[in-house]
């Protein structure tokens, strides 16, 4: 499938090869060699893909180093360091490694480093090792999930707010570290060793399409306002619809790939399948807004003013989100 986007002042128009891989989320774009030279009309156009499709794919590009990453991933804004707390690839600050023998792995849903005032607008992930058999991740819609809700827990959803912490990375707890490596158990306390802790609404505004989107995953610790009981029963209905088969899209990984995903707007999900095979990646991050309720210049909808968008039947050939 061929997307056109519209011309930029500084280019023309630029058709994409893109496949969409399901109707809410997920597409592959083929016959694009990722470099930080791609003139200013391909980049627009991968991002207008990436804003349509939430996560975008392109396979076949073993040609990139930690050097050409970053300059590639610096064509869609001011980056962020590698990780508010873990240590960076070696000599690369802005290159966060996760190497599964080292204790990278999450295997859980997760938008990334929500536990912070700005999260990362955009994640670039290259995939460096890959195991045999095992290793994929998924993605979620959070647009689509928000529409999801029965009406009242939208509506309920529209007006919480959350606490995100890295003191509660996934809800794992020091006891669960039993019998792990040691390498596993430092990498725990790494990730805790500066704690952060900022309050989110659940519901964030999307800074460039203004759409509404699930702000949670595996940081929130509990919603402001309601008990612990009322807050683990809300959060885990909130979590049902994220993961919810007909949002998520499953990627296949081979050596070379290159994900680059819309962290507004999903949560994703690095399975933990492989077993003591290798899987090691590299993630740059492209910095967010600190402005979650409504973003520049665009005052965020009532919750009265927000109407569900038309969405074709699950089987319609036609794009949902």
């Amino acid at each position: 499938m061929t997307v056109d986007t519209a011309p930029t002042p500084a280019s023309t128009a630029v058709a994409l090869d893109v496949e969409p891989l399901t109707i809410r989320i997920g597409a592959e774009i083929r016959g694009v060699r990722l470099d930080g030279d791609l003139d200013a009309a391909t980049v627009a156009a991968i991002r207008a893909a990436l804003l349509r499709h939430r996560v975008v794919f392109f396979r076949g590009q073993g040609h990139l180093t930690p050097d050409i990453q970053i300059a590639f991933a610096r064509l869609f804004g001011e980056l962020t360091l590698a990780h508010p707390t873990q240590s960076s690839l070696e000599g690369y600050p802005l290159v966060h490694e996760l190497d599964a023998s080292k204790g990278g792995r999450a295997g859980a849903w997760h938008t990334d480093v929500t536990f912070t005032d700005r999260p990362p607008a955009i994640s670039i992930l290259r995939a460096v090792e890959i195991p045999p058999v095992g290793g994929d991740t998924i993605w979620s819609n959070t647009v689509s999930s928000y529409w999801d809700l029965p009406d009242q827990l939208r509506d309920a959803a529209d007006r919480l707010r959350v606490f995100h912490t890295n003191q509660h990375d996934y809800g794992l707890r020091a006891q669960d570290l039993e019998g792990l490596p040691e390498v596993f158990k430092e990498r725990f306390f790494e990730f805790r060793s500066k704690e952060f802790e900022v309050e989110h609404p659940v519901v964030r505004v999307h800074p460039e399409t203004g759409e509404p989107s699930l702000l949670l995953g595996g940081f929130v610790k509990q919603l402001t306002g309601v008990n612990q009981a009322q807050s683990f029963d809300l959060l885990r209905a909130f979590a049902e619809v994220v993961a919810k088969p007909e949002n998520t899209v499953r990627w296949k990984w081979r050596t070379g790939d290159v994900a680059i995903w819309d962290n507004r707007a999903t949560q994703h999900y690095a399975i933990n399948d492989y077993a003591d095979s290798p899987r090691i990646v590299h993630r740059v991050t492209v910095a967010g807004t600190t402005d979650l309720d409504s973003p520049p210049g665009r005052a965020a909808a009532p919750v009265s003013a927000r109407r569900k968008p038309s969405l074709p039947p699950l089987d319609s050939p036609t794009r949902g989100f």
